[in-house]
């Protein structure tokens, strides 16, 4: 069995929600405008349900809400309207298709998670790096997450808004920027912070958590300590390939790296580092890391 851990799939009413917003985030028929990015031009056929499961070749297939969109952020009722969107139409999908959670971090609802941590089809919890940048913002979602270790569902750590920032800057510049600035923060937030508030919380951190553990020479030289792999902690392999997913393999071993295509916005890509490493890679760990035995 084949598992994509990381997917983006909005489903129309989610595109209907968002087409009859005034502030950011916003689609102008298929332009999506954000805060922080240049306006993009959405594929129609990358949300396109039927012609999405059509191509699918994974097994199971775990669909996100886009944290760079900022809805995770909206206080009050503007949020929680879009997150319920998300909730009832994501889980409309069909197979090979399950549903990360979302969740305000600007009014956590820790009752309404846990109620839809309780649906069969939902893997876990989804939060933005953004909401997990430091030790004491750990500590604010702390109620998100308990409710994710008590059901025993993993936690997804997903780039959120970028930050307003130079209309010339090229396109790619918010994933090679703020998106990785944002997990390497709050890969180090939860390395000093997180497990010891939530011993038994299965997370990972997608893009190879900004290559945050490759660092773990520079953090031993300024007076951190990288400590033992922790086995409840997975890097996803979005946007890498060989080179960065074989440099993480010789910190952290095997067992912690997840297959992610992060569909639609790159494709799945074999790191061609053997057939044993394959079947961890794309099978094995990610049963672990969705609670399946391997």
């Amino acid at each position: 069995m084949v598992i994509d851990c990381h997917q983006h799939l909005w489903p129309p009413r989610l595109l209907d929600a968002l087409r009859r917003r005034g502030e950011f985030p916003f689609l102008r028929g298929w332009t999506l405008h954000l805060p922080g990015e240049p306006p993009y031009e959405v594929d129609p056929a990358a949300h396109d349900v039927a012609a999405r499961q059509e191509k699918e070749t994974s097994e199971q297939v775990l669909v996100s809400l886009s944290s760079p969109l900022g809805i995770e952020h909206l206080a009050g009722p503007d949020g929680a309207e879009l997150i319920d969107v998300w909730h009832e139409s994501a889980l409309e999908l069909p197979d090979p298709f399950r549903v990360w959670a979302a969740a305000s971090v600007a009014d956590p609802d820790p009752d309404g998670l846990a109620k839809v941590l309780r649906e069969e089809r939902v893997a876990g919890l989804q939060l933005p790096a953004t909401a997990l940048g430091d030790p004491a913002a750990v500590a604010r979602m702390a109620p998100l997450l308990d409710e994710a270790e008590h059901a025993g569902k993993p936690v997804l750590v997903h780039p959120g808004p970028a930050p307003e920032g130079d209309p010339g800057l090229p396109a790619w510049w918010p994933a090679l920027g703020p998106y990785v600035s944002q997990l390497h923060l709050s890969w180090l937030a939860w390395h000093i912070a997180g497990r010891s508030r939530h011993p038994g919380l299965r997370i990972a951190f997608v893009a190879l958590a900004g290559l945050a553990p490759l660092h773990h020479e520079r953090l031993a030289a300024r007076g951190g300590n990288l400590g033992p792999v922790d086995a409840k902690v997975f890097y996803e392999t979005s946007s890498y390939g060989t080179r960065a997913i074989d440099a993480m393999v010789r910190v952290v071993g095997v067992d912690p790296i997840v297959h992610g295509s992060d569909r639609p916005y790159a494709e799945s890509a074999d790191p061609g580092l053997g057939a044993a490493f394959a079947h961890a890679m794309f099978t094995a760990n990610p049963r672990v890391l969705i609670g399946e035995p391997r």
